[in-house]
């Protein structure tokens, strides 16, 4: 149960980090960072591989690669169901 509980709140955090670098996670919610930091560090530890420091079961460069490039690709379709 505790684990988790650390794992939403590392996966909030690798997503709250990946909106600040895109600078598209202002409007995002605490929800998708959730979601976008657990999806981004599945993706990431998939094509970067599970190098560097780990939390929760999660490498965190690897994942916040992947946090990053899943914000940018919702962004981005979001930016054209806009339009």
């Amino acid at each position: 149960m505790f684990h988790l509980i650390w794992v939403l709140i590392i996966g909030a955090v690798i997503g709250a980090i990946a909106g600040a670098i895109t600078k598209n996670g202002g409007s995002m919610g605490w929800i998708a960072n959730i979601v976008a930091g657990l999806i981004g560090s599945w993706l990431g530890e998939k094509v970067l591989g599970s190098w560097g420091p780990n939390v929760a079961g999660m490498a965190i460069i690897p994942s916040i690669i992947g946090a990053v490039i899943i914000v940018v690709i919702v962004s981005w379709l979001l930016g054209r169901a806009k339009k």
